[in-house]
């Protein structure tokens, strides 16, 4: 992580891949150029069916370069829809992918990239953060697989807060939560560094900040924006470290149960911040001052009954059978976390999720 005052600045590596960011009110009339400018002159037009007014503005920018639409993504990217897709990507005959919406849509395109080899230019729409990332996620049947590879991370990234306008409160803050999810791991990952760290400490001061003006006023452009801007810190950070046991439980409770992914992000992300926090002093300490809370857990706790997530994992339909799966899957295959990750752990965790009870220590 970065040093304070007076530490050593230490050992450490890091590295950025090349993207163009175009970021602003009414950017989306720069997407024409950004799409030419990364090589592309066919484009399948990537969205969900809530979109087709977003959809139906990107076409009149993209104009003769868009040779076909698809517009039924879904959550957690089905198998199936990615199937559609690549029939509907060939039969266009594009050459690339641009996704408009949120996570959804451009894990959709990242589907499509590693499927195809198709380049992507994202257009977010959420606060999801895939589209700074070379993270992909696809689900078959129950089970929803995960990995890195930079085949499927965007070229370009077009930011426009407008688009942002018509995400519902609630959606907002669950999407906004689970962006700080992104930065919250970042700060304790095993690869942390400075400058993630930099970009998360950031991201969570900004999100902190403007996701409660967004929820109270959603036509605040202002707000919208300084959300956006941290959403896309929070993703920096994420595509520069590993990601651990919040993300893990999150993959696994929408790959098995279908839940609504950033909703499941909001409601876990104290409970598992709270697991790890006696191993990670520091990030919980950046956490902390981030939120101006005593702790990381009671600052996250606190700033998602303001937003209004009221939500447990019981209201989402899972009793003490889905709960003891998921406990089961989340441990079944090791990967980086501050504290080890146990059965018993996991299932305390899922446990206060569930009943919306404060966390055993």
């Amino acid at each position: 992580m970065a040093p304070r005052d007076g530490e050593a600045v230490g050992t450490f590596t890091y590295r950025f891949r090349p993207v163009h960011v175009a970021f602003g009110a009414g950017s989306l009339a720069q997407l024409g150029a950004v799409v030419a400018s990364a090589g592309m002159r066919r484009v399948l037009l990537v969205s969900t069916p809530g979109r087709r007014g977003d959809v139906a503005a990107a076409k009149s920018v993209l104009g003769a370069a868009v040779a076909g639409v698809f517009d039924d993504a879904a959550p957690h990217v089905p198998a199936a829809t990615v199937a559609m897709a690549l029939v509907e990507a060939r039969r266009a005959g594009a050459d690339g992918t641009v996704a408009l919406g949120g996570g959804s849509a451009i894990g959709l395109g990242k589907a499509l990239a590693l499927r195809a080899d198709l380049p992507l230019v994202a257009v977010p729409t959420t606060y999801a953060g895939s589209e700074m990332t070379a993270i992909w996620g696809i689900t078959d049947g129950e089970k929803k697989e995960t990995g890195r590879d930079d085949r499927v991370a965007p070229r370009a990234a077009v930011y426009d807060a407008g688009l942002t306008l018509t995400m519902p409160a609630a959606l907002s803050a669950t999407s906004g939560m689970n962006a700080m999810a992104h930065a919250v791991e970042a700060l304790y990952a095993p690869d942390a560094q400075p400058m993630a760290t930099l970009f998360a400490r950031e991201a969570l001061r900004l999100l902190a900040a403007s996701l409660p003006e967004v929820t109270r006023d959603p036509s605040d452009v202002g707000a919208r924006e300084r959300a956006l801007w941290g959403a896309h810190l929070a993703a920096r950070a994420l595509d520069m470290t590993s990601m651990g046991l919040h993300h893990k439980l999150c993959h696994v409770l929408g790959g098995a149960f279908a839940l609504p992914h950033a909703l499941t992000h909001a409601i876990l992300l104290p409970y598992v911040t709270a697991y790890n926090a006696p191993a990670t002093e520091g990030a919980m300490a950046d956490v902390a001052a981030a939120l101006g809370a005593a702790s990381a857990w009671t600052g996250l706790a606190a700033l998602r009954q303001r937003l209004g997530v009221t939500a447990t994992l019981r209201d989402l339909g899972l009793g003490p059978a889905e709960l003891d799966r998921a406990a089961d899957e989340a441990v079944a295959r090791a990967y980086p976390n501050p504290r080890p990750v146990t059965r018993e752990g996991v299932r305390a965790i899922l446990e206060a999720a569930a009943s919306g009870t404060a966390p055993r220590s």
